[in-house]
């Protein structure tokens, strides 16, 4: 598939006639296990890529060095690839379109986009993230390949007041946000069945949620709605508490069973760095 045919057939798994199942990868090797696994798609995970670079989650990275992160995972898949764009690395909507142009250039064809400021652990005024997103919504439709806008709310992380003034915003943020037309909206902290099934059926648009300690399972947020599930950083936490376990084991037993067990080889991890079609 070129990058259009890709894009296309990124939007279509979001149709909501079955879950998409998104896992997000934090670089080129994560990326193509995800793909060689049967993913249909892959996303990046901000907070996984960022670390695997040397920065924190946020926006501390220089742009330049991120969107030739994404080049480099982009190159290798030959399934859709999504973005993490953190909260768009611009000033303002022209900057955020300037940025988000770039990434797609770069070969994604989905965007995640959040409404908060990392620094201040503050949310973004709906009217100004709404202006951004109609720049996004303009510089999509603009182009031949349509990457797919999901965007994020994390009203139910930082909206000040009880657990339903929390919901309550972040559907009321959702709704301004569908309304722009975007393709998808993602609670940031949506996990419990009853506040899924409000959430969806109050917005009736394709919704996304992450895989988080009391998530619904698949086959249950088919039946509630969901469009969308995405790994979030679970993947990174998961690897990165992998090699916890290892080097506990050798340093305290003298044991190798974490490290060889289901491990692959060498060849195989070689030929990750290749795209698929090549290998």
């Amino acid at each position: 598939m070129d990058q259009h045919e890709k894009a296309e057939a990124f939007r279509e798994l979001h149709d909501r006639r079955s879950v998409l199942v998104l896992p997000n990868a934090w670089d080129v090797p994560s990326a193509r296990v995800f793909e060689d696994e049967g993913f249909a798609a892959v996303a990046t995970s901000s907070a996984g890529m960022l670390v695997s670079l040397g920065y924190p989650d946020g926006e501390g990275i220089p742009h330049g060095e991120f969107v030739s992160a994404v080049e480099r995972i982009a190159r290798v898949l030959s399934i859709p690839l999504s973005v993490d764009v953190v909260g768009g690395f611009g000033d303002g909507p022209e900057g955020v379109a300037r940025s988000v142009k770039a990434v797609v250039k770069a070969g994604a064809v989905g965007i995640n986009i959040e409404d908060f400021v990392h620094v201040t652990k503050k949310l973004i005024p709906v009217r100004e993230q709404v202006a951004r997103l109609k720049a996004l919504t303009k510089l999509r439709d603009a182009g031949r390949a349509r990457f797919v806008i999901n965007a994020r709310t994390d009203a139910l992380r930082f909206f000040a007041g009880d657990d339903g003034e929390r919901l309550d915003e972040a559907i009321r943020r959702a709704e301004a946000y569908r309304d722009v037309g975007v393709d998808c909206v993602y609670p940031m902290g949506l996990t419990d069945a009853a506040s899924i099934s409000k959430f969806v059926k109050a917005l009736d648009f394709p919704t996304n949620v992450m895989i988080r300690k009391g998530l619904p399972t698949v086959p249950e947020l088919k039946k509630l709605g969901v469009a969308r599930v995405s790994f979030g950083p679970s993947a990174s936490y998961a690897a990165m508490g992998l090699l916890k376990r290892a080097s506990r084991e050798v340093m305290g037993r003298g044991t190798y069973g974490s490290l060889l067990d289901e491990a692959i080889t060498f060849d195989e991890l070689n030929a990750l760095a290749v795209p698929k079609k090549a290998v």
